[in-house]
């Protein structure tokens, strides 16, 4: 079996008093946060900002100190388990233009509860609520 880790941001917008989070298609047709591998010897927060800006053009970063999750789970890719760590960090930005990357087919910003129906994996589902109940505490 083959180990991979990830880092990525849940990224949320201060939308007329509503907070949206961002949510990419990816081309298998699932819709998932910001994310992608950790290269060589990077720190996760570094990778977390270096995928964002390569899928995303987001270069308005803003952390919420605090958050620093992870979450696991395997898959198949060319009949061989891959067991996957990602690691989410949680942060605001004000930039509203999104540059997609040939990785992804589309993006949206939608509420907490919207977010929750689109959104396509359960661990995905689970790492939002934990952003969510947190930014409610702030």
């Amino acid at each position: 079996m083959k180990n991979e880790q990830s880092a990525g941001i849940i990224f949320f917008r201060k939308i007329q008093g509503s907070v949206n989070f961002l949510l990419l298609n990816y081309p298998s047709g699932h819709w998932d946060l910001v994310k992608g591998h950790i290269e060589n010897n990077e720190k996760s927060k570094e990778t977390a900002i270096r995928e964002s800006n390569e899928e995303t053009g987001i270069t308005d970063i803003n952390f919420i100190d605090g958050f620093e999750e992870e979450i696991e789970y395997y898959f198949k890719y060319d009949n061989e388990t891959i067991h996957k760590k990602v690691i989410f960090f949680l942060a605001e930005t004000k930039q509203e233009k999104i540059i997609l990357s040939d990785e992804h087919l589309d993006f949206v910003w939608l509420n907490f509860n919207d977010t929750m129906k689109k959104i396509t994996f359960e661990t995905a589902k689970g790492i939002l609520k934990k952003a969510n109940d947190l930014l409610h505490t702030l």
